[in-house]
């Protein structure tokens, strides 16, 4: 039921906007998954994770490590040495993991091996030949695409939901790539680019979840697909209208006043 889907959800919103130092949100890019013709598995490029709380943002990338190891590993040579850089992203991100292991994790559709934690524990294991000494348990992953689904409805937006929802809510950031774009970016070896998009999503995610904490995030669910057409639906639609209560709230006056003057 629509109005039992809701009901979890909106709990759900409350307890993340109650205990908002304890969740981080997190976004990844990586090479394309479409159109591989190796039957590997996609490279990983960078890692954004974001304090929801006060969006103090760690960033985990290729690019950084080369920098960082300059010397050794030059950034004209990166693609030559990319699996050595991108086991040194993962051990630093790992690394992190390990030290937040009471946080909980929010993050968009990172549900399987093709795009997920499970792909980046994969990554590890290839590159390392070892899984990593710390995995997030699946308990504390909050899906947030899943979660605006049963909040709104699956009709709230159209797809490709991310973009859809942030024209619609006419949300333009600065350096966001879609999905076709940080593809083209993997194959042009842009790689300050895709870690710049993948900070950018990390910060659109939280102003999504934010806004719909505050109930003003825009969409384009109709009453049914949000509510169901229950009697406790309706009623949550009232109590989810401040118009609606002040209207029934100046009836009711009107009424009292009325009926008072006749007696």
């Amino acid at each position: 039921m629509q109005y039992q889907q809701r009901k979890k959800a909106k709990a759900k919103f409350k307890e993340i906007d109650n205990n908002r130092e304890n969740y981080l949100i997190i976004h990844y890019s990586s090479e394309s998954f479409y159109g591989k013709k190796d039957g590997k598995s996609p490279r990983i490029t960078s890692i954004a994770v974001r304090h929801f709380s006060d969006g103090q943002t760690d960033s985990f990338s290729i690019i950084d490590e080369s920098e960082l190891l300059n010397k050794e590993y030059p950034l004209k040579d990166i693609e030559i040495n990319y699996d050595t850089l991108e086991l040194k992203m993962l051990n630093r991100f790992f690394y992190f993991v390990n030290d937040h292991k009471e946080y909980l994790w929010i993050h968009w559709n990172m549900r399987d091996q093709n795009f997920g934690f499970k792909a980046l524990e994969h990554r590890y294991e290839i590159l390392s030949g070892q899984q990593p000494k710390i995995k997030i348990d699946d308990g504390k992953k909050i899906d947030l695409s899943r979660l605006f689904i049963d909040y709104y409805g699956v009709r709230y937006i159209e797809n490709p939901r991310i973009e859809s929802l942030m024209n619609f809510n006419h949300i333009k950031p600065k350096d966001f790539l879609s999905g076709k774009e940080e593809a083209e970016a993997f194959d042009n070896k842009d790689y300050i680019k895709l870690k710049l998009s993948t900070l950018r999503k990390a910060d659109l995610f939280s102003n999504f979840l934010t806004r719909a904490i505050n109930n003003n995030l825009k969409t384009e669910s109709k009453f049914k697909e949000t509510y169901g057409l229950s009697f406790q639906g309706i009623y949550e639609y009232y109590q989810d209208n401040i118009w609606l209560k002040l209207a029934s709230w100046a009836i009711t006056i009107f009424i009292s006043g009325w009926v008072g003057s006749k007696f």
